[in-house]
Formats: C-alpha cells, structure tokens, sequence
C-alpha cells in the first residue's frame, strides 16, 4: 500500500511540473481571429515573444532585429499542389537607442519608442487589423487551411552576424508554421477565432 501511495505521489508531482507554465526564450501564438472588412479580410493575432540573453545583447550593441508575421490561406486540392489563395505577410523592426535609452518598433515609414523591451515585445506581438490580400476569390462556404507564422529574419541582419547564426539555435527564433482547416467568416457577421 504504501509503495502504491508513494508511486502516486511520484505521479501527482510529475504530472504538477508537466503543468506548470513554462517562461522559455521564443514566440508562442496566444490567439488568432479572422474577421470580415470592407474590401475582403483581415485578422487579429497575439504572440508572446520572449527574447534570449543573447538577442537583447545584440539589440543593446544597435542591431537591428526584424521580425515577419506571415497568414497564408490555402486552397486544398487532394489532385494538384495546394493553392495559395490568400496571404499577408509583414516584416517589423526592433531597436535600441542607447543615447535615449529606448526601444524602437518600425514597419515601414512608422514607428513606436518603447521604455522597457517588454513593453516594446508586447507590441510587437499584438497583431490588429492586418489586412489578408486575396490572389483569388474567397468564398465564406469553402473550406481553407490556414497557415500562421512569425520568426526573426536572419536574412536581414547583418552579415558578421548572419555567419555567426550558422549552427547554433539562439538565434533562431520562430513558431515554425502553424496549420489548421477553417472557413471564412460570412461578411457583417461576427468575427470567427481560429483554432
């Protein structure tokens, strides 16, 4: 009896650890919502993104690092290569100023200080709004895959840096794709979270 109690112990610890939450370096999807607009969709997403001891340093030396969220509807034909129907893709900025002691967000001609980097991720993983550009008609009743990603683009850092990225994981930083079946929400109605 006693080692039937101390087996289920054991088990009740372990399954407590495997629930507990875990703060690791990365970016995780939180959530996801496509929405109709006037002129097509759009969507809303959350990431928590939490940066490694080495990637704040490289922000703290004055590189830049870019950051792409990218949402590609697709067309699944079980006779011919999927299709890519839809896709909105975008690429972010992420500073330090030490002078001001701030951190920049940017995309494109805009951009946000920030005090702290948490400040400045929080934003940064809070998508609104972002408009999903069609390639060919959509249709609320068809069924699509979603696919959802956001990662730290390598490619746009400088190229010391690019080199030393080669073989080592602390740069690389992503959700890897994420994919799941869904339908568009009717236009006027409410928006539809994903799963």
């Amino acid at each position: 009896m006693r080692r039937l109690l101390r087996g289920a112990v054991v088990l009740g610890g372990l399954m407590l650890s495997l629930g507990a939450p875990v703060h690791a370096e990365g970016i995780q999807v939180k959530s996801i919502a496509i929405g109709s607009a006037d002129e097509g969709y759009r969507f809303d997403a959350d990431f928590e993104i939490t940066l490694n001891s080495k990637l704040e340093r490289a922000l703290e030396k004055g590189i830049v690092l870019y950051f792409v969220t990218e949402l590609n509807l697709v067309n699944f034909r079980w006779y011919w290569l999927n299709q890519r129907v839809a896709h909105s893709r975008v690429r972010e900025g992420l500073s330090y100023y030490a002078l001001t002691r701030q951190y920049r967000l940017s995309r494109g001609g805009l951009s946000q200080n920030f005090n702290t980097i948490e400040e400045a991720l929080q934003v940064l993983g809070r998508v609104r709004d972002r408009p999903i550009l069609a390639s060919a008609e959509l249709a609320p009743d068809r069924d699509y895959i979603l696919e959802l990603r956001m990662w730290l683009d390598i490619s746009a850092l400088p190229k010391p840096f690019q080199v030393e990225t080669l073989g080592t994981r602390e740069w690389d930083l992503g959700t890897g794709v994420l994919r799941w079946g869904t339908k568009l929400p009717v236009p006027g109605l409410q928006d539809r979270a994903a799963p």
